[in-house]
């Protein structure tokens, strides 16, 4: 009888998904400090500026770097992951 993959314990991790006006899918982004950066975005979606700041953040996932511009979000999220 075949024995089933070992699998150790299970992590989680904290991504923050930035939707952005006219696309369909979030960027998700894998920081060190996810709930800072929400924290962030969610108090410049507040102030609602119709100036666009530039925001540039560095990530840890596949993603390395990106620079998005604060008038073209329109909704941030936390997600948590599980992952060996």
């Amino acid at each position: 009888m075949p024995q089933p993959f070992s699998q150790g314990p299970m992590k989680k991790r904290t991504s923050v998904l930035v939707f952005l006006k006219g696309t369909t899918a979030p960027l998700v982004l894998y920081v060190d400090n996810p709930f800072d950066v929400y924290e962030e975005l969610a108090q410049i979606l507040k102030q609602n500026s119709p100036t666009p700041k530039l925001i540039e953040k560095n990530t840890s996932g596949p993603i390395r770097k990106v620079c998005i511009q604060s008038t073209q979000i329109c909704a941030v999220a936390l997600q948590d992951e599980q992952y060996m």
